[in-house]
């Protein structure tokens, strides 16, 4: 049995999965704004630093695994695209850096980052946004997407997704996280029947969008449905796994993108590759 912390633990998915990891006799860190093991406003430095501390002195400065699952989806509102921003990013990337120790002494760690199919299926999200997110600039990231008006919330929601995919997948293969024995892998489910999805579908216009949106196998998954994919990304047959986004959406990566991926590195690329391989053997 491990110790695992769970952000976003109290609702919807993240709260899917604590219920799947405690049955199974795991302790459970739990982190979110209520009802939670640690109560932390994601959304703010202090916020996310209460969690950072809290969690290490809750698990002992050990963690099996983590579960960021905590985020916040494009709803109307001015000061909307900065908190999607400091959430779904900086809530993820630097709670982790924050318990980064705790996972490389449990040696075989696991983390499971929540992402979107969101990442594949939306339209004309800002580069300069995601670009912005991955130097550490909230605030420019966040200027960014204003300038879509009304539509901003989507877009800040759109590349905080696309942006901590990217970085899972950089941070995953290097030394500091795989040479530490930590896998950093992120899930990206589609429409999955939460609270909010229900809140969405009880408004017409939002309905009818909702279900417009190409889901090859229709309709939409449950909680306890991603929470099993969560489990297994956790456990010792994904020792393998590492750097990978999982898409759970019923197709609608596959349907928007058949031909997209796997696609060869280019040639012009190889240096690169060469030079972070020497870089990884010498550090591992």
């Amino acid at each position: 049995m491990g110790v695992y912390v769970v952000t976003g633990s109290a609702s919807g998915m993240g709260a899917a999965v604590v219920e799947k990891l405690r049955s199974a006799g795991n302790t459970v860190i739990g982190v979110d704004l209520r009802s939670a093991d640690v109560v932390a406003d994601l959304s703010t430095a202090t916020g996310r630093r209460a969690a950072i501390d809290g969690v290490l002195a809750a698990s002992g400065g050990t963690l099996d695994g983590a579960v960021l699952a905590a985020g916040l989806g494009p709803a109307p509102g001015a000061d909307r695209p900065a908190l999607i921003v400091e959430v779904n990013y900086f809530g993820v990337v630097d709670l982790l850096e924050g318990w980064h120790d705790a996972l490389a002494s449990a040696e075989r760690a696991k983390v499971v980052v929540f992402s979107s199919n969101s990442t594949t299926t939306m339209p004309a999200v800002p580069g300069r946004a995601i670009r912005a997110m991955l130097a550490g600039d909230s605030g420019k990231a966040v200027k960014a997407t204003r300038l879509f008006g009304k539509n901003a919330p989507a877009m800040a929601y759109g590349a905080s997704k696309i942006a901590v995919s990217r970085w899972v997948r950089r941070q995953a293969v290097t030394a500091r996280w795989a040479g530490a024995g930590i896998r950093l892998n992120a899930i990206a489910p589609g429409a999955i029947l939460t609270p909010l999805l229900e809140r969405q579908l009880a408004t017409p216009d939002e309905a009818k969008a909702i279900r417009s949106f190409p889901v090859p196998i229709g309709g939409f998954g449950v909680p306890s449905q991603l929470a099993e994919w969560v489990v297994f990304m956790l456990s010792d047959a994904a020792d393998f796994l590492c750097g990978s986004v999982v898409f759970v959406d019923g197709g609608s990566d596959a349907w928007f993108r058949a031909d997209d991926w796997p696609r060869a590195v280019p040639a012009v690329r190889i240096r690169g590759y060469l030079a972070r391989m020497k870089e990884f053997a010498a550090r591992a």
